[in-house]
């Protein structure tokens, strides 16, 4: 049986389908890219991105004023 192993940052060490131990150029491609397709099962990992809120258009012309 496979154990879950912590996670630093938020990003995995392992698979979270198959529990098979990545890389850590494989971490580090999931960091910055977000996704990555595990190379023993083919599951894809996707890292949840939370964009910051777009500023409306008079928001930023006021910004730009001050």
């Amino acid at each position: 049986m496979t154990k879950k192993l912590p996670e630093k940052s938020g990003i995995p060490e392992a698979c979270p389908h198959c529990g098979t131990k990545l890389s850590p150029w494989q971490q580090v491609l999931l960091a910055t890219d977000r996704a990555l397709v595990c190379r023993e099962c083919w599951y894809r990992i996707i890292l949840d991105v939370n964009p910051e809120p777009q500023k409306k258009d008079s928001e930023k012309l006021q910004n730009k004023g001050n």
